[in-house]
Parts: C-alpha cells; structure tokens; sequence
C-alpha cells in the first residue's frame, strides 16, 4: 500500500536550507519516491498554518518512507535545515488507504 510523506515547513534561511532541498532529488529517485506536490502555490482554507512551504511525496509503502528518512544519506541532508535558524518543520508519513472503521 502506498505511503505519503507530508511535510510542511517555515524557511527563515532560504540559502542554508536550498543545501537540503538540492540534495532531495537523487534521493527520491534512489528510494523511489515520487514527487507530488513540492512548493507551489497553496490555500488556507480554515485555521492557522505557520507554514509557507507544503510537500507530498509517494513512497510505495511505509516502510520505505522510514527507510528514506532514516538513510545517512536523508540524515545529511536533514542536518542542513535541523541548523538553528534555518527552518521549522513538520514531517509526517500516513499510510495511503482509508481505514476509517465502517
């Protein structure tokens, strides 16, 4: 079943945190992911969002979007925006079906 990473973020240092987002594409094509939505435009339609900086990514299951995350290679990456002053962010994974008890 697929997994979606949804990540939401606030840059405070755009040239720091431009080091992390460069290296995510290689990654994504090594851990099979596929990109959904990744900076564009967005829409507030009810309550507060202190974020500027929504993505989506599809991972062909759970595990290999904690795989990814996990990686030395994403941790690297990661350590970049992780820098005090450079972003706040929210990452979550969610399995892709709807389990929603009938």
């Amino acid at each position: 079943m697929p997994a979606y990473w949804i990540a939401h973020a606030q840059v405070k240092n755009p040239v720091e945190y431009k080091k992390y987002t460069d290296r995510l594409p290689a990654l994504f094509g090594k851990f099979g992911a596929k990109v959904l939505a990744r900076g564009g435009d967005y829409k507030i339609l009810e309550g507060d969002v202190p974020f500027e900086r929504h993505v989506v990514i599809e991972f062909e299951s759970l595990a290999k979007a904690e795989a990814f995350f996990n990686s030395p290679e994403y941790q690297e990456a990661a350590a970049f925006r992780r820098q005090p002053g450079v972003a706040t962010n929210h990452q979550i994974i969610v399995d892709g079906a709807d389990l929603t008890p009938k």
